[in-house]
């Protein structure tokens, strides 16, 4: 370690120890204006027998016991190369050069796990159904899902998980070591947005070591640090997925990449479902996807498809008027003609008027129509359109049959008027 990181870092530790109490905010907003702390530190935590990594973890520790939302996220930021600290400390059975580390992450354990009170959290998370649209997708993309009574009878309803409450731990043992980083590392991803990409370069990085050390693709990967394998958990892979996630979307492609095919790979030898189901996912989004912006220096986003605002109304929708007047376009004749209105929704609404027929259009749909004929006659009053075809054209039919008996009628008598007006002249 150089001796200006280590002046950077021993200033670093002398000032915070003079604040007062009101300048912790102002301090915790003036951290991201000093460029080489960050790295630093990285130094120092990685180097297990530094003298400056006991007071280093013990500052970060108190940074995360202040309550300060900023300072707890600049503590949160090396928790990667913490636990790769520890993993690799374990591997090699040196365990009296990680005290101050166990310490460090037992303490932000133990920090979470309670809420301001006391007493222990119970975490909760709603599992997403696939009915409903979201940010990852869209129901009208997966296909037609048939309305059976179960779904319909599980429609809106939301499923909720519960994890907790969890055990206060003093020290890191063989069964507990995995609950506990997996837990921090859910703590780590609840800060993703916040985190820098030096800090996420970190976690694809431990990612990829975790999982190949002591596997052939550690020759591949050519890492030439710590050969043995160390043993893993499903859930514990499934978080560092979480991770490898938002790094793909964020600038780090290329590490994001290899982190997930080691992942991966890992999983495919310890047959973790829940990490396959994961991590294959992803990476058929990643395949599938167009991933916008190659720059490190700008977000990168999936492309999916958005919820609109307004309610989409299909054209085909089949409802009753639609029906109706499709019966009416089928069985027209040519006396009868269509008019159609169209109506909200793109649905026509059939008006009939027939041949010497007046209609008045009532509120409900129907008609009242008065029938007039040349005889002077008025013929059915007021009627209401039927809504069969046949019986509308057979009521046509017959009034049109009347009307041609009563024009023959007069005809009949005008001829016999004038056959008797000729034998009178006669």
């Amino acid at each position: 370690m150089l001796a200006m990181d280590q002046g950077v870092v021993e200033e670093w530790l002398s000032e915070y120890k003079t604040l007062p109490d009101s300048a912790v905010s102002a301090y915790a907003a003036s951290l991201k204006d000093k460029g080489a702390l960050v790295p630093a530190l990285y130094k120092v935590i990685r180097e297990n027998y530094s003298e400056l990594l006991e007071p280093v973890c013990h500052q970060l520790f108190e940074f995360y016991r202040s309550g300060e939302p900023q300072l707890q996220r600049f503590t949160l930021q090396f928790l990667p190369e913490l636990l790769w600290s520890l993993l690799s400390v374990s591997a090699a059975r040196d365990p009296h050069t990680s005290g101050c580390i166990e310490a460090l992450l037992l303490g932000i354990y133990n920090l979470e796990i309670v809420d301001k009170d006391g007493q222990s959290k119970v975490l909760s998370f709603t599992v997403p159904s696939l009915s409903k649209p979201s940010v990852y997708h869209e129901p009208s993309t997966i296909g037609s899902m048939a309305l059976t009574e179960g779904a319909l009878a599980n429609h809106g309803l939301s499923r909720v998980v519960y994890s907790g409450p969890l055990l206060q731990r003093e020290n890191f043992t063989a069964q507990n070591r995995f609950e506990v980083l997996t837990f921090l590392l859910l703590c780590y991803n609840a800060a993703l947005s916040y985190m820098s990409s030096t800090s996420l370069q970190s976690l694809c990085q431990i990612s990829s070591r975790v999982c190949i050390c002591g596997y052939p693709r550690q020759q591949i990967r050519r890492y030439k640090g710590i050969s043995t394998r160390m043993t893993v958990t499903s859930e514990f892979l499934v978080q560092l997925l979480t991770g490898i996630h938002y790094a793909l979307c964020n600038g780090e492609a290329e590490l994001g990449s290899k982190a997930l095919d080691d992942v991966l790979y890992r999983a495919q030898l310890e047959l973790f479902p829940e990490a396959l189901l994961v991590g294959n996912a992803i990476k058929s989004t990643q395949q599938g996807a167009a991933l916008k912006s190659n720059t490190k220096e700008g977000a990168r986003s999936i492309q999916v498809e958005i919820t609109p605002t307004a309610s989409r109304i299909s054209r085909n929708a089949v409802t009753s008027l639609s029906i109706r007047g499709h019966r009416w376009k089928r069985h027209e004749s040519p006396e009868v003609s269509v008019d159609s209105e169209a109506a909200p929704g793109g649905v026509a609404i059939p008006d009939i008027s027939v041949t010497g027929v007046s209609s008045e259009r009532m509120p409900n749909g129907e008609s009242l129509r008065a029938r007039s004929y040349p005889d002077g006659e008025t013929l059915g009053g007021a009627s209401d359109v039927s809504p069969e075809p046949r019986s509308h054209e057979s009521s046509t039919r017959g009034q049109e049959v009347r009307r041609q008996k009563s024009v023959r009628r007069m005809l009949e008598n005008e001829s016999s008027g004038s056959a008797s007006i000729g034998r009178s002249q006669h």
